[in-house]
């Protein structure tokens, strides 16, 4: 029999609040949830041997959520159908719900990634993050702030190569990440909001004005905020003062400690309070080694931790898991619920995927992952 544990005194976050709650455990499986401290008059003979653990300062979340993710365990999700290290990487970190999101090729490449991948989608392995979705970053980006995408495969936006993309996704393209000021008369935007496709600004040397434009004709999500994009300035305020403005609009956050300072992180959480989603940007590096790796056609080389285009100081992806850009936020002074809510309730909310109801992480009072647990 797996090793029985209650967890006592804890919070549990739910999408309508967070209460004080008590979890039965049998190795990684929940026996019991229960309110307050009734677990006393409850359990009874369920508690014997059993390890009783008070976890006040402790929270109890559904799942992660992971809207912007391109791999771990050594694979890309351009390497499907063979992705289980991918998924098996962000799972045993937390992550329940995963979306696919594929660098900028040439659409015939694309389109073939998405139609191996498809027969993944929502398939439940244990211990392994649930494909829901692909998130196409690029090909309609801008060259001036293109990171880690090869020039050669970016493309003007049309309506028409949108629409080779949604017929060879068979509608599971949940996002697009698009630099407005290429896209002529927003015709791409519109046709992505007319498909219920997510438009995400991003990859951009957009002002203000024209991605406050994109935000009133429907983009709704800023792409890894303050990365690949005009920062913020005083006169100039650019994409970012533009999402903060939009109260609609998702701003997208990777949390590693290296692609954004503690004080911007903050920054973020206060421009738009509840409207911030932790993502983890992840390539295949993620949960493994340092070395030498690949960001589509791109050679990358991981030196602590930190991808990089080869031979160059570019930010290649981060080797990031939910867990531990939650663990980040909260050693940045983001309040643990607030840190929790970024990386569940607010990304499934930015693409209309219901919340895990049978996967639970367990978080401590710094923000650190304790474990794992099922329904």
């Amino acid at each position: 029999m797996a090793h029985r544990t209650l967890f006592h005194s804890l919070t549990r976050l739910a999408p309508h609040g967070s209460s004080r709650s008590w979890v039965l455990a049998e190795g990684e499986r929940i026996l019991t949830i229960g309110e307050g401290q009734s677990w006393k008059d409850e359990l009874g003979a369920q508690l014997d041997q059993a390890e009783v653990r008070d976890a006040e300062g402790w929270l109890l979340t559904p799942g992660f959520t992971d809207i912007h993710c391109h791999g771990g365990g050594g694979t890309a999700f351009e390497d499907a159908p063979d992705v289980a290290a991918a998924l098996r990487v962000h799972g045993q970190a937390g992550t329940s719900a995963l979306v696919a999101s594929l660098v900028s090729n040439p659409l015939e490449q694309m389109q073939a990634t998405m139609k191996a991948l498809l027969p993944l989608m929502g398939q439940q392995v244990p211990r392994q993050a649930t494909l829901h979705g692909f998130h196409a970053e690029g090909p309609f980006i801008s060259p001036a702030h293109k990171g880690a995408h090869a020039s050669e495969t970016l493309q003007v936006p049309t309506p028409d190569a949108l629409e080779q993309l949604w017929e060879a996704s068979e509608g599971r393209l949940l996002q697009i990440t698009l630099a407005p000021e290429t896209d002529p008369g927003l015709a791409t935007l519109r046709r992505c909001v007319e498909l219920g496709i997510r438009v995400a600004v991003g990859h951009t040397d957009t002002t203000y004005e024209q991605a406050k434009a994109a935000f009133d004709e429907g983009a709704s999500l800023l792409t890894h905020t303050y990365n690949a994009m005009r920062p913020l300035h005083h006169r100039q305020p650019g994409p970012i003062a533009a999402a903060a403005d939009s109260p609609h609009v998702t701003l997208e956050l990777i949390c590693d400690g290296v692609h954004v300072h503690g004080p911007m992180v903050r920054a973020a959480f206060s421009l738009a309070p509840g409207r911030v989603a932790l993502v983890t940007d992840a390539m295949a590096a993620a949960g493994c080694a340092d070395g030498p790796y690949q960001l589509g056609s791109l050679a990358v080389e991981v030196q602590d931790s930190v991808a990089r285009i080869k031979g160059t100081e570019t930010i290649a992806g981060s080797t990031l898991t939910l867990a531990r850009a939650v663990k980040q936020a909260v050693a940045f002074d983001v309040p643990l619920i607030e840190a929790a809510q970024a990386a569940t309730s607010v990304p499934a909310t930015a693409l209309g995927l219901a919340e895990p109801a049978d996967s639970y992480a367990l978080l401590g009072a710094d923000g650190s992952l304790q474990g794992v647990l099922r329904g």
